[in-house]
């Protein structure tokens, strides 16, 4: 399948299912052999759909019992559009970028401290990927915040929820932010510093340059695992050539 991997399909048709009443709120699914046949996939592709459906909240799932529908069905904000790694970044850059030049005239005084303090915590060489991920997050949602526009915060949040639920945008967030914490510690400090001289242009600037890099970050590594991929199709290649001219 081109984009999307299968087990999503299979997630949104489980949950148009439920939302139709064919599995009402506190119902058990059928077991994964039934659904497997039901939608003509492996067992392994169902299980990965009931995860995902658990992740944001649809179903609930029971060791030893099977997956049940959530009592409360989450509201249709809880469905995440899929978009690319690109995709979300581009349009983090447009919104954080002018969040933090319409912060700048006038963040105040403890929200700098606050940054101040999440740089410090993000230079921990002890902190864990999840911790950073953490500590990011509280970074720009605080930058939000201090735009005072609440439209504003609010579609920041869609975002990074989209960036933190997601599992593709996730996994390649990752595999860039392993290699990458020295230039976004600069980064977010170079933000910080045009929100304390109340400079909205370069504030504006120093957001879009970080968003830039992480584009570039990613590409990269896109073009590292393709060059990875097509070595190991080279090398799966020369194996079945000789194999081939030993049996000849």
């Amino acid at each position: 399948m081109a984009e999307r991997r299968l087990y999503e399909d299979v997630a949104d048709s489980i949950r148009r299912s439920i939302l139709d009443g064919t599995w009402p709120p506190g119902t058990r699914l059928p077991g994964e052999r039934e659904l497997s046949e039901q939608f003509e996939v492996s067992r392994v592709t169902i299980r990965e759909a009931e995860i995902a459906l658990q992740a944001t909240d649809w179903i609930r799932i029971r060791t030893g019992a099977g997956a049940y529908v959530a009592p409360e069905l989450p509201g249709d904000n809880a469905i995440l559009p899929k978009v690319s790694a690109f995709e979300l970044t581009e349009a983090r850059s447009l919104f954080e970028a002018e969040a933090a030049a319409l912060a700048a005239p006038t963040i105040a005084a403890s929200e700098l401290a606050r940054l101040d303090d999440l740089l410090a915590a993000m230079a921990d060489d002890g902190a864990t990927e999840e911790e950073i991920s953490a500590i990011d997050h509280e970074f720009h949602m605080t930058i939000a915040a201090a735009s005072n526009n609440k439209a504003i915060v609010h579609v920041i949040e869609s975002l990074w929820r989209m960036r933190l639920e997601l599992p593709e945008v996730r996994h390649s967030h990752s595999l860039v932010c392993r290699k990458d914490g020295a230039a976004r510690q600069s980064e977010h400090a170079d933000v910080v510093a045009a929100l304390r001289k109340r400079d909205a242009t370069g504030a504006r600037l120093a957001m879009r340059r970080h968003f830039n890099r992480l584009l570039e970050s990613m590409l990269d590594e896109t073009e590292e695992r393709a060059m990875v991929e097509l070595r190991r199709q080279s090398a799966e290649s020369r194996e079945r050539y000789l194999l081939s001219a030993k049996l000849a």
